[in-house]
């Protein structure tokens, strides 16, 4: 009798030394036109860091990982932006036929799957959310493109092996808007609660209402090539918000950098994305600093040797990210703000 006594407080013992040791998940919501983490206001501002599950450096191992992401921290940055698709552009850093999640038939990779989940998990510890692009009009424009059944599959398969991790949320296409509703009920229908958004298409494209009624919030690439987009950026995300009462997140605001690939075609500054960044926060929404630092290959000016956005790299950049870290100082209304 003894004996099963013991035994018993042992794998109690050992029961509940496992369950403290576990990693807390932190948990992604909305209410209203805010973020919360963890039922806590959220001042979500990303970095995109589409490379990131195919970066070499980035994922040499975790405690890589978690540097580069206190890196980001520093900086302001408390979500990156990355992509399950980056096969469709080869002379984009780390781009190539390897750089996806997914086969024809629309079955994931399993090595790469792992190296998404080691990548949320170190993010999760960083108390960091995730926002994860399923498709990228990149390479639908290559020709990469899945089946109408292959794509179910994928989004049912992605859905279904992040299920515990709650501080990610999915983003339908990057730039498109194909089978948008779809893919939302085919998540829905697996995780009821996943965060889910879309980027419609390019600059200045807002949606279509069916679209930005069916997601938890609005993700649009602004209006980036005017004069004077600083100016109506922020008019673009008010009445995003006033019509549809979600958050609203300005996915890649108009940037310096190369002029391809949607790039600007006259000298920029980096006031131009500072002054637009205020505004947005002003206006009540959040923001994903874009950057140029992979698109012109390893080797070119533009882009680190590691093939990471890195924020110390390129001084233009640095200059809008030091002004991202100071997001409490300029807009502590991002953590105050009431909800509607």
């Amino acid at each position: 009798m003894k004996k099963v006594l013991l035994l018993t407080l042992f794998v109690f013992l050992t029961s509940a030394g496992a369950i403290a040791a576990a990693p807390v998940q932190h948990v992604l919501t909305v209410q209203g036109t805010r973020f919360l983490m963890d039922g806590q206001p959220f001042p979500f501002t990303g970095i995109t860091f589409f490379n990131a599950v195919y970066n070499p450096t980035f994922n040499r191992s975790s405690a890589e990982r978690r540097r580069w992401l206190a890196k980001f921290q520093h900086y302001g940055i408390n979500v990156i932006r990355i992509w399950c698709q980056w096969d469709g552009r080869p002379q984009y850093v780390d781009a190539g036929p390897a750089s996806t999640m997914y086969e024809a038939d629309g079955s994931l990779r399993p090595k790469n799957l792992q190296t998404l989940k080691d990548i949320l998990a170190d993010a999760n510890d960083a108390g960091m959310g995730v926002e994860l692009t399923l498709f990228a009009h990149e390479s639908w424009l290559a020709g990469i493109r899945l089946e109408p059944a292959a794509a179910d599959r994928a989004v049912a398969a992605i859905t279904r092996a992040l299920l515990p991790y709650r501080h990610v949320t999915f983003q339908v296409w990057n730039e498109f808007s194909d089978r948008v509703v779809e893919h939302i009920k085919t998540i829905r229908a697996i995780d009821p609660t996943r965060l889910i958004t879309n980027a419609p298409g390019g600059a200045g494209e807002l949606g279509d209402t069916e679209q930005d009624m069916a997601v938890d919030y609005l993700a649009p690439h602004t209006t980036r090539h005017n004069d004077a987009h600083w100016r109506l950026v922020p008019e673009e995300i008010a009445y995003l918000l006033a019509r549809y009462r979600k958050p609203v997140v300005d996915d890649e605001p108009a940037r310096n950098g190369t002029p391809n690939y949607g790039g600007p075609k006259g000298k920029t500054y980096p006031y131009d994305q500072i002054v637009q960044i205020y505004e947005v926060w002003q206006a009540g929404g959040y923001v994903n600093y874009h950057h140029d630092m992979f698109q012109t290959g390893y080797g070119s000016p533009e882009v680190p040797p590691s093939g990471i956005p890195d924020p110390d790299f390129n001084p233009y950049h640095r200059q809008v990210l030091e002004f991202i870290a100071l997001r409490d100082r300029y807009a502590p209304e991002l953590l105050a703000r009431p909800t509607p």
